[in-house]
């Protein structure tokens, strides 16, 4: 289990992720994107693109989150690496 731990979080290490991430963000608030979800359905009580926005935004956060977690784990091996 810490095997795969490691590995995903070396993964998620890379900058080419920060930059997908960010493009997938910038792609999600397109227009095309946004004309899907702006319908007059409500799902829960709410308006659909209240939903999609609000959902995303928790996604981003959350994701935002987990690239801390692997920065603070390159911090941590990468500086027992480099001590006299």
């Amino acid at each position: 289990m810490k095997t795969l731990k490691t590995q995903i979080l070396q993964r998620l290490q890379l900058r080419e992720s920060w930059v997908i991430f960010f493009i997938l963000g910038i792609i999600m608030m397109t227009f095309p994107f946004l004309h899907i979800f702006n319908k007059p359905i409500l799902l829960f009580g709410m308006p659909m693109l209240f939903l999609y926005l609000t959902a995303g935004w928790l996604i981003s956060i959350v994701v935002i989150y987990i690239f801390m977690i692997a920065s603070r784990h390159e911090n941590k091996t990468g500086d027992e690496k480099y001590e006299p």
